[in-house]
């Protein structure tokens, strides 16, 4: 549409009429779609707008009737109706207080201001264009200088190293460093006991540093963007930052909102204009704003604008809603959500607007709502965790043997005390006779124990944090550059948004679904409509493509997809959308335009359910049009005047629902003059109100939307997505549970779940729909007995020889869980729902989402992932362990929340099956590996101790084992940990059952540790005591011994990850041959710099034969039963993954026996594994 008022273009242009085609009946009264009408309702009430214009969690797609599959269905109703929950508002955050996701009767505390009423002192005053009186008030209003950094300058250091020591291991390092740097008790270096924790800290602290520094560099561009202020009567440029509450701001078109503003004028006459909120809420269609008529008349474009008074609820962070008022001329106008323009929102269409700036700075919704997602950790970081306890009571146990042995040496040795070295009781080198380095028998014990916790202080990995960041920092790259997971569409790769929990994906149980926009593809085509009780079905698509060909026009920007998909079916008819303001619309009826004017709006919300518009006709008629789900429309239609039509109506929407098609039916009534005037009267009186307008609009609304006359429904289809029923086909067959929730009716989820082959022929339907309590929990009891009963006949059937094959579906609506969920009705819930093969909740809530994730999160162990695209999934996609946004039709509120994003959902099985399975076998074995290393190390130092009276001395030079961890092993474990694959994509892909590893937690649980350790201690006995037994009758010195144990345990560690390397590719023959090699390096520098103990030792040893068999026979012993237990186990007691290992080594010689011999993931328990032999 042209701007301004002197030339309009048409927004839809009807295509050419079809001959022989069925045509809607033309009729004004009955015929025009509301949903056509351009309204200037907000972006809340659109996107809360339940079934009738977009709710993102009821929307519908088309599938194969239900009629057509063989259904076992077990129905639980109560009455006729259902009640559907409330959806509550998309945009409500859900503060600090505690959350209900079941009671109809939420807590408000869940939603932010602008959903409360705001009284005179909670308001804001705002002097237009009088910003000196404006911040002299009660209030403090910020300026708009924004700042998103974490540090400056001075507090960097101290905040920065608050920040890591979060962490306990990071705090015991520097425990023992302190302890380290005492005389008492020194035993390795002061500089070498600080090197560890240092380069941790300082590696954390420059990647910390470089990331605030982008964050100051951006905030200072965007604080000096230039913007035009009203400043004595004429625009002048000024920096953003210097902008204040109360000035008034021109911005131009395509140029982005400083602050947020209320529209005082625009460039079209009718004070409309269009923003993008892509920056704000990631949606990429556009906005209506409006300015009141009021000052769109008042307001020049260069000139004084003052005598304006804007009374507006404090800052807050719903970016779907405003309240305020202003005064003007003595007259009280109503502004809400459709009046003001945010900060980071970009003017389109619109040569320029004319806004007051009412929030700035920091108090601008955008900057309210910059807050991230809730930091998860990993489940394998939470059981790493407590095997480092583990290891640490270990470490505490050695540490008192130590002590205790010490203590008893020095009660047999207590009169030798006196002249021994280091343990002399008086010093007699002077006149004066001292004590010297002798504290008594309990401090000398004491100082031992300390002196233990030093010298054994590596038992405790502290490169282990390091490493696994790295590790998943290129497992992160790696998925973001797979072509599997590449969304050609969108132009768009996989998003690793939370580096911290990548082998989780290799643990999922449950996958909890949205349906619009995740399964389907959220691109609305009309289908069908009812009129007048005909049902008018060509099979024809109508979408944006279909009319557009062949014409030059201006696309129409509708709120939500299924309103555009409305707008370009009414068009295709003969229907067309042309002019579009805040107070009237011009509509091309057959070719003949008519104007109608929108007299009042009824915006949604969740306890009506519907939607109204108050027009005047052509005609001089004023009647109301409401759109609505045929839940709450069919309460409010007078069936009397039509019973027939209502009959044929409802069975037409039936079988829309079956095809998988979202429905809205339309209804409309004529007013009398004098109603008019009651409503009028009424609908000012409760819009101007600051006290209690929501529940006065609600009561108005109520009062208007009755006894009204059906028009008819429309139904609009949804595609699924390419792939989806082979995608939840592969992640069943994994083991994994999906379970899809929705906000669509019982009928169309059914049928999607027919079509996505959630659901199937075979499966027993149990359907859950009940009004009290009571009935819950009695077809609850019902259910389980029936699931007792099918079970009891598939066992008998089987002979006693399995747990049967019946398959259970679970269907419950939303309004059976308001009386479930936060009840003891939720165990009941749980046991059926955790029998079923497969789960669909229809018409639920947001919070009811994340309540049924709770439900399994809160009683099982399982991993859940949760995945949606819009932004009543977020709740839900928080909740989970794992959540996934697609980055679909909705926005990116969804993305913005998870922890992964993509495209599409069947990237969900390369993502999972592949990547999931390969992270978690890393990350799993660089755990142990990890702290097998530091405990071989741990125990050589222990024998040695034994060995010297327990003095803590070590052979083992201070530098080596500073860069034991550092140096000698810490780069072939990264490398492995990024690129080794126990099995290859084909093979993850052709038997999903090898998922279930990770499910079981195969590769990393108590017994694995304590085999571990035992292997450990194997090993730390042939790296110490060959070498001892063989030099015992020696002259050679400690620091020679030293080198060759410290060699011997370095060689140790590196083939022992070379045996268990699968994959070989260069790098990882680089970094452990290179390992080895740069060990034997770095002693020959220590021993051979002469300020350093051990001066020339290695060059002493090293020159004798028997040196070298010492390596050689210690990585025999050492290796050995590692190595015969390592092929007796895959030979003789194979999982899944040898067998698989073995049929991709000699390929399809092998292959069948190899699936035959995996037996189904959900009939074995989590502790067994899924092969047999």
């Amino acid at each position: 549409m042209m701007k301004g008022s002197q030339q309009q273009w048409p927004l839809l242009v009807p295509p050419p009429r079809t001959p022989g085609k069925e045509e809607l009946p033309i009729d004004i009264d009955s015929s025009i779609p509301v949903s056509s009408m351009s309204k200037p309702y907000s972006d809340s009430q659109i996107e809360m707008s339940g079934d009738f214009v977009r709710n993102p969690s009821s929307h519908s797609i088309q599938s194969k009737s239900s009629s057509t599959h063989s259904i076992k269905g077990v129905s639980f109703r109560e009455g006729h109706d259902l009640n559907p929950v409330s959806y509550g508002s998309r945009g409500a955050s859900l503060g600090s207080n505690p959350v209900r996701y079941g009671s109809r009767g939420a807590s408000s505390g869940g939603f932010t201001s602008s959903y409360k009423e705001i009284n005179d002192e909670d308001a804001r005053l705002v002097y237009v264009n009088d910003p000196g009186r404006t911040n002299q008030q009660r209030f403090k209003f910020a300026g708009n200088s924004i700042r998103t950094s974490k540090y400056s300058i001075l507090t960097f250091l101290p905040r920065n190293l608050f920040e890591q020591f979060h962490r306990i291991a990071y705090i015991y390092f520097l425990v023992i460093a302190i302890l380290n740097q005492l005389p008492q008790l020194a035993v390795f270096g002061r500089e070498a006991s600080i090197l560890p924790l240092a380069m941790v800290l300082f590696v954390t602290a420059v990647k910390d540093a470089y990331e605030d520094y982008r964050r100051h560099r951006s905030d200072r561009i965007e604080n000096n963007r230039l913007a035009s202020v009203l400043v004595n009567g004429e625009y002048e440029d000024k920096k953003w930052k210097d902008i204040c509450v109360g000035e008034v701001i021109k911005v131009s078109g395509n140029q982005t909102l400083p602050c947020d503003m209320v529209l005082l004028s625009t460039s079209d006459a009718t004070g409309v204009a269009y923003v993008q909120t892509t920056n704000l809420d990631g949606e990429s269609n556009l906005k209506t704003r409006y300015a009141k008529q009021e000052t769109q008349m008042r307001t020049p474009v260069v000139g004084n604008i003052g005598g304006l008074l804007i009374k507006c609820e404090k800052p807050n962070r719903n970016i779907y809603g405003f309240q305020a008022n202003m005064e003007i001329d003595g007259k009280r106008i109503s502004l809400g959500p459709s009046n003001i323009i945010l900060r980071g929102c970009e003017l389109k269409n619109t040569d320029w607007v004319v806004g007051v700036a009412v929030y700035a700075g920091k108090e601008t919704k955008a900057m309210l709502n910059n807050a991230g997602a809730p930091s998860k950790r990993s489940r394998l970081e939470k059981r790493m965790n407590k095997e480092i306890i583990i290891l640490s009571i270990f470490l505490v146990a050695l540490c008192t043997v130590v002590s205790i042995c010490h203590g008893a040496w020095l009660r047999r040795h207590r009169e030798e005390l006196y002249l021994m070295q280091f343990y002399r009781k008086y010093d007699y080198s002077e006149p004066e006779v001292k004590k010297y380095e002798y504290y008594g028998w309990g401090m000398e014990i004491f100082f031992v124990f300390l002196m233990s916790v030093i010298v054994f202080q590596v038992m405790i990995p502290i490169s282990l944090y390091i490493s696994v960041e790295l590790v998943r920092i290129g497992q992160a790259y790696f998925m973001i550059r797979d072509d599997r997971m590449f969304d050609k569409s969108t132009n768009s790769r996989f998003q690793c948004r939370a580096l911290n929990i990548n082998e989780d994906l290799g643990q999922i149980k449950y996958v909890f679904s949205d349906k619009t926009g995740t399964l389907t593809e959220n691109k609305m085509e009309f289908q069908c409509a009812s009129v007048g009780g005909v049902d008018y079905d060509n099979g024809k698509d109508i979408s944006t493509e279909d009319w557009q060909t062949g014409y030059s026009v201006q696309e129409y920007q509708g709120e939500s997809p299924d309103e555009q998909a409305l707008a370009y079916a009414a068009a295709s008819y003969g229907f067309m959308l042309v002019e579009r303001s805040s107070g009237h619309i011009v509509i091309d009826i057959q070719g003949k335009r008519q104007r109608f004017n929108v007299l009042g709006l009824h915006e949604f919300d969740s306890d009506r359910k519907r939607m109204s518009v108050i027009v005047g006709c052509p005609d001089q008629t004023v009647k109301v049009f409401v759109k609505g789900a045929d839940t709450t429309m069919f309460k409010v239609i007078d069936k009397s005047l039509n019973l027939n039509m209502v009959n044929a109506t409802e069975s037409h929407l039936h079988s829309y629902s079956s095809k998988g098609l979202r429905t809205l039916v339309i209804g409309m009534r004529e007013l009398s003059t004098s109603e008019f005037e009651q409503w009028q009267s009424s609908y000012e009186s409760a819009s101007t109100a600051l006290m209690g307008r929501a529940k006065l609009l609600r009561k108005v609304a109520n009062n208007v939307e009755n006894n009204l006359k059906l028009l008819g429904a429309s139904g609009i289809e949804d595609k699924l997505q390419q792939g989806v029923p082979e995608a939840i086909e592969s992640l069943r067959t994994a083991g994994i549970k999906v379970w899809v929730l929705t906000g669509d009716k019982q009928e169309t989820a059914i049928s999607i779940g027919y079509s996505s082959k959630l659901l199937t022929s075979k499966m027993t339907q149990i359907v859950i729909n009940n009004n009290s309590k009571d009935s819950c929990r009695k077809n609850l009891d019902d259910a389980l007995q029936l699931y007792k009963k099918l079970s009891n006949v598939s066992h008998s059937n089987d002979g006693g020889h399995g747990a049967g094959t019946n398959q259970l579906a679970l269907i419950i609506d939303g309004t059976s869980l308001v009386y479930i969920l936060e009840t003891e009705l939720e165990e009941k819930l749980f046991e059926l729902a955790s029998k079923c093969t497969a789960v669909l909740c229809c018409r639920v809530a947001p919070l009811q989402k994340a309540g049924i994730v709770a439900l399994i999160k809160n009683r099982t162990d399982d991993m859940t992932l949760a995945i949606g695209d819009g932004a009543n999934d977020v709740s839900m996609i928080q909740k989970a362990d794992v959540g996934i946004g697609i980055s679909g039709q909705e926005g990116r509120q969804a993305v913005m929340a998870s922890d992964f994003s993509m495209g599409q959902f069947r990237f969900l099985v390369p993502l999972l099956l592949i990547h999931g399975h390969w992270n978690y076998q890393r990350i799993s074995y660089m755990i142990l590996y990890n702290f097998y290393r530091n405990v071989v190390l741990v125990f050589v130092l222990f024998w040695y101790v034994l060995f010297t009276g327990f003095t803590l001395t070590t052979a083992i030079t201070d530098w080596s084992s500073v860069l034991y961890s550092v140096i000698y092993t810490s780069l072939p474990t990264i490398v492995v940990g990024i690129l080794d694959k126990d099995l290859g994509r084909g093979t993850l892909l052709q038997y999903p059952q090898l998922y279930g590893a990770g499910q079981r937690g195969e590769s990393y649980n108590g017994k694995l540790f304590w085999v571990t350790i035992l292997d450990t201690m194997w090993q730390s006995v042939a790296a110490f005591f060959i070498p001892l037994a063989a030099y015992w009758d020696s002259t050679v010195g400690v620091s020679a011994l030293g080198d060759l144990w410290i060699l011997a345990v370095v060689i140790l560690v590196n083939i022992h990850l070379a045996m268990d390397v699968i994959r070989w590719y260069t790098i990882t023959h680089i970094a452990i041959w290179g390992s080895i090699l740069a060990t034997f390096i770095c002693v020959m520098i220590i021993d051979a710099l002469p300020f350093l103990p051990g001066y020339w030792a290695f060059f002493m040893i090293a020159k004798t034969k028997l040196f070298w068999v010492c390596l050689l026979g210690i990585v025999v012993a050492g290796m050995v039963p590692r190595f015969v237990v390592k092929v007796f186990v895959q030979h003789c007691k194979p999982n899944d993954i040898h067998i698989a290992r073995e049929a991709e080594k000699f390929g399809n010689l092998r292959e069948t026996n190899a699936e035959t011999e995996m037996n189904p993931i959900s009939d074995l328990p989590r502790s067994t594994a899924t092969a047999t032999t």
